[in-house]
């Protein structure tokens, strides 16, 4: 029992995307543990079918499909993948603008691949298959950060330092070069979606808007089905006492919290992310929490 008291407890103190790649391990093994011990396929409705009929009976693999693999290396290279750019955008954006990102990759990416399988010639397909993976959403983060702050970079092996925006080149490149060979070309389609979405998301907020807000909205009201009703009742506070208290200081906060964020994304987008002071790194960190 103190196992698994242990095991919620490190679950409970991981951040949200650290709480998606345990999401993504335990289904996993669950998924191995039936195939192997029992022969029975566990999670044949989660993933997404390449059949519009078949899709039409279970829409909800458009996003559960992102949380099953089809092999250790699969999982690995998404999760790997996951864990760092969720590191990057996490301590620079809103984390749920980065959900956003993430899921509407994988939305995004799942449409894509059911528009490849029901409108090119089936002779170039090979049959019926179905998409499973989270790469579409990591392909989404990484052409976001690629586009947003191209010269942010990563420090691979603790030797040298790589730029995001030579990754998802690189990246891109070997999808589409195995499109043209035939390889998984449902698969790589679904990339392509992702990448889609990361850059459109990218280049509209460089401009100012926004473009998930939409999903965000319909998300938290989705998930306030699952909330437990409270019985407490709402007390409220005389006008008398709100006049009372000092606003201006707690507006300008958000704004100048904003300017200096923005000043700071632009630095990372010209110099890269080493090029900031402990000072920058540290107020990026704090946000990032909040």
């Amino acid at each position: 029992m103190s196992v698994i008291q242990d095991l919620k407890y490190k679950y409970n103190n991981l951040d949200v995307f650290g709480k998606i790649i345990a999401i993504n391990v335990v289904v996993f093994i669950i998924a191995l543990l039936f195939k192997s011990l029992l022969r029975f396929h566990l999670f044949a409705y989660f993933e997404l079918p390449s059949g519009i009929m078949d899709f039409l009976f279970q829409p909800w693999s458009l996003i559960t499909y992102g949380f099953l693999h089809n092999g250790l290396f699969h999982l690995a290279f998404n999760m790997l993948f996951l864990y760092y750019l969720s590191q990057v955008t996490s301590n620079l954006f809103r984390i749920k603008m980065v959900l956003n990102i993430y899921f509407l990759g994988i939305i995004f990416g799942g449409l894509a691949y059911l528009a490849y399988t029901n409108l090119m010639p089936a002779s170039l397909l090979g049959g019926q298959g179905v998409l499973v993976g989270a790469s579409a959403g990591v392909s989404a983060l990484l052409l976001f950060v690629a586009a947003y702050m191209p010269n942010s970079e990563i420090r691979l092996f603790n030797m040298f330092n790589v730029k995001w925006k030579h990754i998802a080149m690189v990246i891109v490149g070997l999808d589409l070069f195995r499109i043209i060979l035939g390889l998984n070309q449902g698969g790589y389609v679904a990339h392509l979606g992702g990448y889609a979405l990361g850059y459109v998301y990218a280049t509209k907020l460089v401009k100012g808007t926004d473009i998930g807000v939409g999903f965000e909205r319909s998300m938290d009201w989705f998930m306030t089905l699952f909330k437990p009703k409270s019985n407490l009742k709402t007390v409220y506070k005389s006008k008398a006492k709100n006049k009372a208290k000092p606003k201006t200081k707690k507006a300008a906060n958000p704004l100048d919290k904003q300017k200096k964020i923005d000043a700071i994304l632009d630095k990372i987008s010209k110099s890269g992310y080493e090029s900031l002071t402990a000072e920058e790194k540290a107020f990026l960190f704090k946000v990032g929490k909040d």
